[in-house]
């Protein structure tokens, strides 16, 4: 497994929102963004259904991933340590490749966007080549299609209206790019 982003790590002063320890053991970060120490989330999943997402103990939305920070990477192999990330990694492998409702989908994406441009600027891990080249040929796509005097709905007919078929192609292209990087999340994290 590759090392998280150097960026992924728990705010200075953060607590873990199920033991509320000023100190988060083997930190691991939601979907939702919420902070938890690795053995108290995987505590509450077991305490819970193991046939379904937690939710988060804060915010109550579905727990579909959990994204170690860059220390609990580095020392997923110590014998205290491992047990836990093994955990995670099963409950990742198991909840994070299963279908989510669009309004999931629209309230995650703070979550990847943040850790997506965390990660295409830091110097120490670059995300895959062949992610960027599909962050490449999307932008370069909705580009095209912006920059082209052929629209499906013309502005000189439609005014204000007829820059809808636009604003649709920038969220398409950002919906593929989101998805490329869950799944790379998802490759990074899972069993």
């Amino acid at each position: 497994m590759a090392p998280a982003s150097a960026s992924a790590a728990p705010p200075v002063g953060a607590r873990c929102a199920v033991c509320r320890g000023v100190d988060i053991s083997v930190p691991h970060q939601a979907n939702c963004s919420h902070w938890f120490c690795g053995h108290c989330i995987v505590g509450v999943w077991l305490q819970g259904s193991v046939l379904r997402p937690s939710n988060c103990p804060v915010c109550r939305r579905p727990i579909t991933l959990l994204v170690p920070s860059e220390a609990a990477s580095l020392l997923r192999d110590e014998p205290e340590i491992a047990p836990v990330m093994n955990r995670i990694e099963q409950y990742n492998g198991r909840f994070a490749g299963v279908p989510h409702s669009m309004i999931q989908w629209l309230l995650d994406q703070p979550f990847y966007m943040r850790r997506m441009l965390a990660e295409f600027r830091d110097t120490r891990q670059e995300p895959p080549s062949s992610f960027k080249i599909q962050v490449a040929l999307a932008a370069t796509l909705a580009l095209v299609y912006l920059a082209s005097p052929i629209d499906l709905f013309p502005e000189a007919f439609l005014g204000c209206r007829g820059l809808l078929d636009d604003i649709l192609v920038l969220i398409v292209a950002y919906a593929f790019i989101s998805a490329a990087y869950r799944d790379i999340l998802v490759a990074r994290h899972a069993t």
